[in-house]
């Protein structure tokens, strides 16, 4: 029965790989003297070493995903920790917050770029009217990034939200009890009983969250194209500046593979680091 699945997957995801792979040990650049591929070894490896903007560009996206990753992980669970209680208008409350999963991305980055255009958007106009700050992504490279980032916890979070509150649902209700009448604190109760339950869960989120933020391009390519300047050009634009308008398709399948290594290792990194807590806890 799961044949065709896994035949699919093999198909759209391991083949694509290594051709990839193969296309990264060649120089193939169609706007060349020479278009058709030549093999080139591990130049292409090499040239990643030196290339100071694509450098930069890596810089730029783990210090992205390290700002998304740990709001939307604070904010999804003080949420998920609100929903657990009965308020008024919960229902609602839960609808809307889970709307913006429903936008695909490139609308995502449209819609903010509406709203932050200066003389017709929302957001520069109250900017300006409350805290007299003038806010023009095109000039201001700091603007540009922490509207990326805002933008991308905005429409990531309620996932975050929906993931954690799975979690916490199936926490049982036994041993936080039994912690509050021995006089435990609420910081220790999470700490030793609901983080262990919501492990799993919180780690499934973490990988989701952080291959999804190493790999982002439509929000950002809309909002801001990757400017001003450098400013927003996370790995995934630069890779597409390489592959398509400049057509170095070798050179572009060499940061691809390089990308998804990283990926790997710091999925691998974060598995060892929550795991290794779990045992120095017992």
């Amino acid at each position: 029965m799961l044949a065709p699945t896994l035949f699919i997957l093999f198909i759209t995801g391991f083949v694509p790989f290594l051709y990839v792979l193969v296309v990264s040990f060649f120089d193939w650049n169609t706007f060349a003297q020479n278009p058709e591929p030549q093999f080139a070894g591990v130049n292409n490896f090499r040239r990643l070493v030196f290339d100071e903007a694509f450098l930069k560009s890596v810089g730029l996206t783990l210090k992205f995903t390290f700002f998304v990753l740990v709001s939307q992980l604070v904010i999804g669970f003080a949420l998920a920790k609100l929903m657990m209680r009965n308020f008024p208008l919960k229902g609602l409350f839960r609808t809307v917050h889970t709307l913006p999963l429903m936008i695909a991305p490139i609308a995502v980055g449209a819609t903010w770029r509406l709203m932050t255009v200066p003389g017709l958007g929302p957001i520069p106009h109250f900017m300006g009217k409350w805290f007299d700050i003038s806010y023009v992504l095109s000039r201001f490279p700091d603007q540009a990034f922490a509207t990326v980032v805002i933008m991308d916890i905005w429409h990531w979070t309620p996932l975050v939200t929906l993931t954690l509150l799975a979690g916490l649902s199936n926490v049982p209700e036994e041993p936080l009890e039994q912690a509050r009448i021995d006089g435990a604190r609420e910081w220790r109760i999470f700490w030793d009983i609901t983080l262990p339950f919501l492990k799993p869960v919180l780690l499934t989120t973490i990988f989701i969250r952080l291959m999804d933020a190493l790999r982002t391009v439509d929000e950002v390519w809309m909002l801001t194209g990757g400017g001003p300047g450098a400013a927003t050009r996370f790995i995934g634009l630069y890779i597409w500046k390489i592959v398509f308008p400049k057509t170095d398709y070798g050179y572009g399948s060499a940061m691809s593979v390089l990308t998804l290594y990283m990926t790997i290792v710091l999925c691998w990194l974060l598995y060892v680091a929550m795991t290794g807590m779990k045992e120095n806890k017992k």
